[in-house]
C-alpha cells in the first residue's frame, strides 16, 4: 500500500476529506519521528512499539576490496509489532 492508498484509506474510513487525512497522518509520522528524536518509545497498545535502538561498532569487509574496516556505532530506529498485528498477519 502507497502512502497515497493509506491517505485514500484513512479518509473514507474516519469520512472526513483526503486534505485532512493527509494532515493527520503527516501528524501522527512527526509526532513518532519526534518522540524517537528525544529517545523516547512510542508504544500503540495491539498495533507495536517504535523505539531507538543502539548498534555497537562492529568489524567489517569491503566486499570488492576484502579491506577490513570499522563501521562506527549509531542509533537506529526499530519497530517491534504487537500482539493484534501479529495475528493479523498469520
Amino acid at each position: 500500500m502507497s502512502r497515497e492508498e493509506l491517505i485514500t484509506k484513512i479518509a473514507e474510513n474516519a469520512e472526513i476529506s483526503k486534505k485532512s487525512a493527509t494532515q493527520a497522518l503527516n501528524a501522527v509520522i512527526e509526532g513518532i519521528m519526534g518522540a524517537l528524536e528525544k529517545g523516547d518509545k512510542v508504544t500503540l497498545v495491539g498495533f507495536g512499539t517504535f523505539q531507538v535502538s543502539e548498534r555497537k561498532a562492529r568489524q567489517g569487509v569491503n566486499p570488492q576490496t576484502k579491506q577490513k574496516l570499522t563501521i562506527p556505532a549509531r542509533k537506529v530506529p526499530v519497530f517491534k509489532a504487537g500482539k493484534k498485528l501479529k495475528d493479523a498477519v498469520k
